[in-house]
């Protein structure tokens, strides 16, 4: 076969689609091996592939098989191979070191095989590990041999991206492959017997990746800026915008296309610029450009792969600025050589002159271009000609603002010339004069905007605080002391604030663009500055917010609702989603069922149509009637995507022939299910026995409470039932008293040398306070009573132990007392008094009832 790829067929390799057959590096084929045909004719593909470009062509080779001669008559011994036998040849298993016996029985190695590359697609959902190849080596009928392979993405970083079996030589794919991360590898296989000896030669294996379609077209700049002179033909040159795709660039998924989506302003036609679809190149396509008319053109301009098809291909969106610049293409004039004018004192930076140009130069003068410039002969420091308001006659400006009382009148001439020739063609006079009388009249005047409306844009979404401009007006009167006030006229959202001082623009709230009161991704609001004049004047000026689309909305399931019959194959479920946010953060959507619970993704399966529309139905052949939730994950094409878990009711119901649910059906679907009913009983019997739980609690902490109880009955308790009297004081002969006799001491060493006991003194004593029992973790019943007398006794040895001596008042009741002696009463011992009842009252009363209850004998 010959070939020839233009390059001097470097590197070219060759293969066909048969295990029997091969290809030279020089293009002849010849027989792998000994070969029994079958057939009078034979047809193969030859491939020629070039490893560097990965350029493939194809050939079909068809064989003619002649009768082979017979030489004496003797016929070729062997059998013909059975069809099964050479359809086992043409399997998938390599069989790269396959060795062939000799006419004189020798064996030798032919040169080993060149395996054509294995084409892997990336991101591949598996399940892993996925097969690619067998490799085998004829050998192994002989001796056990042992499989390996080695390189980038197997003991190489990134490790263990393929791995092969050692004994039958299968070769896995372990995980999902990014073309964009690698786009190739190159793997050398191994054989070795039991013993680690090579028993082959490595052979290379060539892995590529194939590419899908994962990237979106990003743009290199998201704004781009171009000029193009006014009156320009068509076909002119304005810029180039580009778009890279992380795709393949020699296949339709990173073949970038692009495609002018909007022109703004639509003036003097709709269509005056277009975009050469594959280098980007934006030219003019229509004439009439003028600056006078339109200064600056917004172009959205549109990138899309797949070459473009909008219906498979990922876009994305860029802006052109495009600004139209001024050429000389009109002469200076005026109207009058004489002009009158009365302007207000110390007017507004421009105050009107009529008459300074006609209409066909009041564009050159006002946007202060070197082509037209009004020059004056008197009184230079105060008159000058700059950017007016409007673009009718007599708004021509004056260059600086006039004072009343320094000059109320001027006397001027003033010319009018072109700084640059005139464009190719214009025949005039490059310059004009005419005289002016001034008069200056004193008047307020009221502050204005100088940019009305001012265009911002930014983000949606940017935080509450955020500084997004200063809207600032001049006021004219300048020269007087008046401060400007600034304050909203109109915000509809009051999403903004302004300092009344400085016109700063913050915002109160955070930008929406799905809010209602976007227009056109547009926000706007109407600011009001007002001086304090007499009297005061105001101005207004508009302020226009274009917010950028943020991906800031997870997509909706739609419906919310929808039925099923209970067998699968009858009907199913189309679903879509609504994503609030505009292109590209919208489709097209991913619709997945979640892993978690098991049995969403075991009962159910869903089926994707296009870009937003999928089918839910049923995965199982049969379903109980009833009403399921069935969550759905719907993920966007936003950049970052946004994903939300919707849930759809489905009534899955007996179904008649039709597919239309039946009353029955519906009825049962209604209902509750067996589940549903076993656990409402199994929830009722866990409040029961929580409840009986809480009632036996109850009743144990009852009776402790009732064991720990006093062992006295409690109207003998006597502990609450002290009474205090009011105390009278004592005379004026009970006030005389030593109180030196119960102050501190000044040394402690008399009352810290005394014997063991409660001592007393007015103020808590200096000295070493004593160790009091450790109350034990566990404590034991028969230890309660020695722990209360350690601790009586060491209380009693506490020199620094509470009460401390103070001064006692007691009352003086005189020296006399008019009661007689009780001295005569006397306890009567005499008589049978019964004090048996002492044994009733408890063991605090059992030594008086040991005493006095014990009878005659005692």
């Amino acid at each position: 076969v010959k070939f020839n790829n233009c390059a001097g067929n470097k590197g070219v390799r060759y293969e066909t689609n048969s295990l029997d057959f091969k290809v030279r590096a020089d293009g002849t084929m010849y027989a792998a091996h000994q070969v029994q045909m079958p057939s009078k004719q034979l047809i193969l593909m030859v491939t020629a592939w070039d490893p560097q470009t990965l350029g493939r062509w194809e050939a079909i080779v068809r064989f003619l098989v002649a009768e082979k001669s017979q030489h004496n008559g003797h016929k070729p011994k062997g059998r013909k191979p059975l069809p099964g036998e050479l359809a086992q040849q043409q399997s998938d298993t390599l069989l790269p070191w396959r060795q062939h016996q000799s006419a004189n029985g020798l064996r030798r190695q032919k040169r080993d095989w060149v395996i054509p590359p294995i084409n892997v697609p990336e991101n591949s959902r598996g399940p892993f590990p996925q097969q690619l190849v067998r490799i085998r080596s004829d050998k192994d009928k002989e001796i056990h041999i042992r499989y390996s392979i080695t390189g980038v993405g197997a003991d190489q970083p990134p490790m263990e991206v393929f791995s092969i079996d050692p004994v039958s030589g299968r070769m896995y794919v372990t995980r999902p492959m990014d073309r964009e991360e690698r786009a190739s590898y190159h793997l050398r296989a191994h054989a070795v017997d039991m013993n680690g000896n090579k028993v082959e030669n490595p052979i290379d294996l060539y892995i590529y990746v194939i590419d899908m379609n994962d990237n979106r077209p990003e743009f290199i700049n998201q704004v781009y800026n171009g000029s193009v002179d006014e009156g320009s033909k068509p076909g002119t040159y304005v810029m180039t915008v580009t778009a890279n795709d992380a795709d393949d660039s020699t296949t339709a998924n990173g073949m970038v296309r692009y495609r002018i989506v909007t022109q703004t302003p639509q003036s003097p036609s709709q269509n005056m610029f277009t975009i050469n679809s594959e280098t980007g190149d934006i030219v003019t396509v229509a004439a009439g450009l003028d600056r006078e008319k339109v200064q600056q053109y917004i172009v959205i301009v549109q990138a899309t792969d797949m070459e473009g098809n909008l219906n498979y291909g990922l876009s994305n969106t860029a802006t052109a600025i495009i600004t139209v610049t001024d050429v000389n293409d009109n002469p200076p004039e005026f109207t009058t050589s004489t002009v009158s004018w009365v302007p207000a004192h110390a007017g507004p930076l421009g105050a009107g002159l009529p008459g300074c140009a006609s209409p066909r130069i009041q564009s050159l003068v006002r946007g202060g271009t070197p082509h037209a410039t009004c020059t004056r002969v008197l009184a230079p420091s105060h008159f000058g000609f700059s950017q007016p308001g409007g673009p009718r006659e007599k708004t021509q400006h004056l260059a600086a603002a006039v004072d009343y009382e320094m000059n109320r009148a001027f006397m001027l001439t003033v010319m009018v010339s072109n700084q640059a020739p005139l464009a190719s063609g214009i025949q005039m006079s490059f310059q004009s004069t005419a005289g002016v009388t001034i008069s200056v009249t004193d008047v307020n005047e009221a502050p204005y905007f100088p940019m009305n409306h001012k265009l911002i844009r930014l983000e949606e979404g940017v935080p509450t605080g955020t500084i997004l401009t200063t809207f600032s007006a001049v006021d004219p009167d300048r020269f007087m002391q008046q401060a400007v006030r600034y304050s909203k006229l109109s915000d509809p959202a009051n999403w903004l604030n302004i300092n009344a001082t400085n016109g700063q623009i913050t915002t109160a709230a955070v930008l929406d663009r799905e809010s209602d009161y976007i227009k056109n991704n547009v926000y706007e609001a109407t600011f009001l500055a007002a001086d304090n004049g007499i009297p005061p004047t105001s101005g207004t000026g508009t302020l226009q917010i274009y917010l950028i689309d943020i991906n800031d909305n997870a997509p909706e399931l739609l419906p919310k609702e929808a039925q099923i019959c209970e067998k699968p194959n009858l009907n199913v479920i189309n679903i879509t989603a609504a994503d609030a946010d505009i292109d590209p953060n919208v489709g097209p959507f991913v619709f997945e069922l979640p892993s978690v619970p098991s049995a969403v993704r075991k009962n159910w399966t869903i089926t994707r149509l296009n870009g937003d529309y999928a089918q839910l139905s049923l995965r199982i052949m049969y379903l109980e009637a009833g009403v399921y939730d069935v969550p759905i994950i719907v993920t966007d094409s936003g950049n970052p995507p946004l994903y939300n878990t919707s849930i759809i009711k489905v009534k899955v119901c007996p179904c008649d022939e039709n597919g239309d649910c039946t009353t029955i059906g519906a009825v049962a679907a209604a209902g509750l299910g067996t589940g549903a009913i076993v656990a409402i009983l199994i929830c009722i019997i866990i409040l029961l026995t929580m409840v009986l739980l809480f009632v036996v609690w109850m009743k144990r902490r009852e009776k402790e409470r009732h064991t720990k109880q006093l062992l006295i009955d409690p109207e003998d308790d006597v502990r609450d039932n002290i009474l205090k009297y009011d105390e009278e004081g004592g005379g004026e002969e009970d006030q005389d008293y030593d109180l030196s006799q119960l102050q501190q001491p000044e040394t402690m060493d008399h009352v810290l040398n005394k014997t063991p006991g409660v001592r007393r003194v007015d103020e808590r004593p200096i000295g070493a306070e004593p160790q009091y029992p450790i109350r034990p973790v566990i404590p034991h019943p028969g230890d309660i009573g020695d722990f209360i007398n350690e601790g009586l006794r060491a209380a009693d040895n506490d020199p620094t132990a509470p009460p401390y001596d103070s001064l006692l008042v007691f009352d003086y009741e005189g020296s006399g007392s008019t009661a007689g002696s009780v001295s005569s009463l006397n306890s009567s011992s005499s008589g049978d008094q019964d004090y048996d009842y002492l044994n009733d009252w408890g063991p605090r009363f059992k030594k008086l009832a040991d005493m006095y209850g014990g009878g005659e004998e005692d």
